[in-house]
């Protein structure tokens, strides 16, 4: 997590779990599309460790600007595109509400500002623990 990201986040409470259930991997778009109307509005930057398609470039290329809204990330996230060491960070106006980290295509660490979202990202993820 850069260092910009661990300070707005030190105020956020989150959880970690397994990026695989059983054959299934949680992608960005699936995280993208349970944040539900919360992270609707939220502009968009992303960072990667390893470029694992070309989408990535482009989604880097966006993030550089003034980063891109929900619709688009989950454009350029569906179909399935499985990442290595990428964060995502979701900001309102300038305030960063939600970073969504995935390391090693292994885990998903989710912090948000919001409680109400980590119970419902709870439920559908129950191995998931608090950071």
């Amino acid at each position: 997590m850069s260092r910009d990201t661990a300070e707005a986040a030190a105020g956020m409470k989150g959880i970690t779990f397994p990026a695989w259930h059983g054959k299934h991997y949680v992608t960005l778009a699936e995280l993208l599309v349970r944040l539900g109307s919360y992270g609707l509005d939220l502009t968009w930057r992303v960072t990667f460790d390893e470029i694992v398609d070309p989408r990535c470039v482009e989604m880097e290329r966006l993030s550089a600007g003034a980063g891109m809204d929900t619709l688009t990330l989950l454009s350029l996230t569906t179909p399935f595109l499985q990442l290595i060491d990428a964060e995502a960070r979701g900001f309102a106006e300038d305030r960063v509400v939600v970073v969504l980290t995935e390391f090693d295509s292994s885990w998903w660490d989710v912090r948000v500002a919001d409680e109400g979202v980590l119970s419902e990202l709870r439920r559908h993820y129950p191995r998931a623990t608090d950071l």
